[in-house]
């Protein structure tokens, strides 16, 4: 009798202890499931940092080292069409020049051939011309007057002057072969990298010419910056302790090969002529958003399982759920989002802990 007692009593506490357990599971697995909930142990444990975000103004300067170099939209680069030795030059480095100004004259053995041709073609095409269609064939006349247009052309690409070419016509012209190169722009003579007597290469530069009244600044970012500067974006440049205000009017999307930065490339107004290419200055940009904008910080963004960008949110205390956002520009404190209302609080600093620990469905600090 007593060990039937005693065997119906362990049943019923065997039986007591299972649901209990089962029931336990059950939670258990269900707080795993949603994983959505932290303690404030938990997030103080894993560095989660939530706050709440709203529009805010986007005022700060972003610095970045610079150098000025010559207007390239304005400069003109002087060099012979044609293999040459230089004769005589007729500016200087340094000299601001205007245009139509005398740079330097040039032999050339080609130019002197293409000038004979010149004269004969243009002595055959004036006796055609007055002897008239009726008394040379429609052929003969089309011929001596395309003879005399290629040779005209031939001396023009050369780079003679109408008076040069009208010279050349002349039977008592001395120094055959020899021509003048003339500045097509008002300017100051940047570099002139040639002697006289020197041989020089067809498209081998021997003079440049640059107007200095506005100038460019190339600012060197680094290649991993993610900062959009847009045309038009205002910046201050330092040089000798002297500010002045340039505009961005290029934005580089490539890297430098050698130096391994991103070029921005800046106009600066230089009327005083007090500054000149070569010079290094430090640039400011300067941000100042009329509206404000809705920023985090990138540690706050994250990818979700489509691709998608995602920030987390905080519903409730400690219970945080994905979000899906829109991305805009980028400023050196975040990136610009849409898609969620001001006020809203957003995981700005753990954000990769609280996605794998939802992906994972459970957390426990102590790993119990």
């Amino acid at each position: 009798m007593k060990q039937k007692i005693l065997s119906i009593l362990i049943t019923s506490i065997f039986s007591f202890t299972t649901m209990n357990s089962f029931a336990s599971s059950g939670e258990d697995h269900k707080e795993e499931a949603s994983g959505t909930r932290f303690s404030s142990e938990q997030m103080q444990i894993s560095n989660i940092e939530v706050t709440a975000i709203s529009p805010t103004k986007v005022n700060f300067t972003l610095y970045a080292p610079g150098e000025l170099k010559a207007n390239g939209y304005t400069s003109y680069s002087v060099s012979p069409r044609v293999d040459s030795i230089v004769v005589k030059r007729h500016a200087i480095l340094g000299q601001h020049i205007q245009k139509g100004s005398p740079l330097v004259t040039l032999f050339s053995v080609d130019v002197a051939n293409a000038q004979a041709q010149y004269r004969l073609s243009l002595a055959e095409w004036s006796r055609v011309k007055k002897l008239g269609k009726a008394t040379v064939t429609e052929k003969r006349f089309l011929e001596a007057k395309a003879e005399h247009e290629v040779a005209y052309s031939t001396l023009k690409a050369y780079g003679l002057s109408e008076d040069a070419i009208k010279k050349s016509a002349e039977s008592k012209t001395e120094n055959l072969g020899q021509y003048t190169l003339f500045a097509q722009t008002k300017g100051a003579v940047l570099a002139d990298a040639f002697l006289q007597g020197k041989r020089v290469i067809a498209g081998d530069e021997i003079m440049l010419l640059a107007d200095e009244h506005q100038l460019w600044v190339e600012a060197q970012l680094p290649p991993n910056s993610l900062i959009n500067i847009p045309e038009g974006t205002k910046a201050n440049i330092l040089i000798d302790n002297n500010e002045f205000n340039a505009t961005v009017i290029q934005e580089g999307h490539t890297i430098d090969q050698q130096s391994r930065t991103r070029t921005i490339r800046l106009a600066v107004d230089n009327e005083q002529h007090q500054l000149h290419p070569g010079m290094f200055t430090d640039v400011n940009f300067l941000f100042n958003e009329k509206q404000p904008v809705m920023t985090v910080p990138e540690t706050a963004l994250m990818r979700g399982s489509d691709g998608d960008w995602m920030v987390y949110v905080e519903d409730h205390p400690g219970e945080f759920e994905p979000v899906e956002v829109e991305l805009g520009r980028t400023f050196v404190q975040g990136r610009e989002i849409s898609g969620i209302k001001p006020g809203t609080r957003v995981v700005i600093k753990g954000a990769f802990f609280v996605a794998s620990q939802i992906a994972k469905g459970g957390f426990d600090p102590h790993n119990h």
